[in-house]
């Protein structure tokens, strides 16, 4: 066998050993081989390179690490909108700013200015709006925050958008989303405005600071509001055909 290498060192070609994917561990390589270039398939994931390497004496060439494509955010609107702000605010987890933004522009899209003339729009308010608005919720949230997951967990404790109030419904709903606490509907200043929130616990848009309805003449109800306006929504959403 020495005489055999050395024949080859000789005449200046190659002499590579090579240790196939089910050679044993041992015995090791003798002495003399182990003073040569050697290529290991057991271990070595670039062995086939390193012996095409010891074969031409072409080092080669390593393929650029490919980065991971980042999908742009659909931030499409009817209205000519811009939804940068509210996406920035999500994506930096400020929840209870992106919250307002949305209301903010909810209004804008519907060209509304209240709250009343708001609730009599949503039944036209532009698909496209809706579905960016949704999508960028359930984006930075991982799945935890948007309207069509609120309109999933309220058709799950079965509730209908036909436009009717179900009451044990609706109070099933609410405990879901941590709107209701031990029988009791929460305010804007309980309002958790984090991830450890229930899931869909968020988009709460309707009480945002400064907004007051007096419907029964016995103070500030936001409960029948929130029904109402809620349901509106839900019931866009499967006009717009978003998925939930």
């Amino acid at each position: 066998m020495r005489a055999f290498l050395n024949e080859f060192v000789e005449r200046k070609c190659p002499v590579i050993p090579v240790l196939l994917g089910n050679t044993p561990q041992q015995p090791k390589l003798p002495i003399f081989l182990k003073g040569h270039t050697w290529v290991d398939f057991r271990t070595d994931s670039e062995a086939m390179e390193q012996l095409i390497w010891g074969i031409t004496g072409k080092p080669p060439q390593r393929k650029p690490k490919l980065q991971p494509v980042i999908q742009a955010d659909d931030l499409s609107s009817e209205k000519g909108l811009n939804y940068t702000r509210l996406r920035d605010l999500l994506a930096a987890g400020k929840w209870k700013e992106a919250d307002e933004e949305t209301l903010a522009v909810m209004l804008k899209a519907s060209g509304s200015k209240e709250g009343n003339s708001f609730t009599q729009s949503i039944s036209i308010f532009p698909c496209t709006d809706l579905r960016t608005i949704n999508q960028l919720w359930a984006k930075y949230s991982d799945g935890r925050f948007s309207f069509s997951i609120q309109k999933k967990i309220y058709l799950s404790v079965g509730g209908m958008v036909d436009g009717k109030y179900y009451e044990e419904a609706w109070e099933k709903f609410g405990d879901r989303v941590g709107w209701r606490v031990e029988g009791n509907w929460i305010n804007s200043s309980d309002v958790p405005f984090n991830t450890s929130a229930a899931e869909g616990h968020l988009p709460r848009i309707w009480e945002v600071e400064g907004w007051e309805f007096d419907w029964d003449g016995e103070g500030f109800d936001f409960y029948i509001f929130e029904w109402s306006w809620m349901v509106d929504i839900f019931s866009r959403i499967g006009t717009c055909e978003l998925n939930i």
